[in-house]
């Protein structure tokens, strides 16, 4: 079994690892908060006037989503993601704007391109799942 080549880490590691681990999704998260904290559309959608909470909970989801630690489970249960952004109002303009500044800290991350894509791919879709009301005009 040692000389298999789909036991060795490179074939093993859970994508989590395979980016770089927590380190990398502290900085996805930093950048992308420094986006949406300047963003007129978005900020208003986070209560909190720190967004040191939501940057916790977001790195706690893509953490545990990914691969890494269940912390996320452990302290909040199953995600519900589209349950916990009903109380917003999630327009395609807001979608946007959030993969805007999401699309900064991707890139920001330098990853292959094999892993830029399945990151990339899965931002998008969680995105657009999460709209739930129509354009503001």
């Amino acid at each position: 079994m040692q000389n298999d080549p789909f036991s060795q880490p490179a074939y093993t590691d859970s994508f989590y690892a395979a980016i770089g681990g927590h380190d990398t999704f502290v900085k996805l998260i930093d950048v992308f908060y420094d986006g949406v904290a300047g963003d007129p559309l978005l900020r208003p959608m986070y209560p909190e006037e720190d967004l040191e909470p939501a940057k916790r909970r977001f790195l706690m989801f893509l953490e545990q989503y990914w691969g890494g630690p269940t912390t996320y489970g452990e302290e909040r249960g199953h995600p519900r993601l589209r349950m916990r952004h009903m109380p917003f109002r999630v327009t395609p303009e807001a979608k946007d704007r959030w993969l805007f500044h999401m699309r900064t800290a991707v890139d920001a991350l330098e990853l292959s391109p094999l892993h830029e894509g399945t990151l990339w791919d899965y931002m998008e879709r969680a995105a657009l799942t999460m709209v739930n009301s129509p354009s503001a005009v």
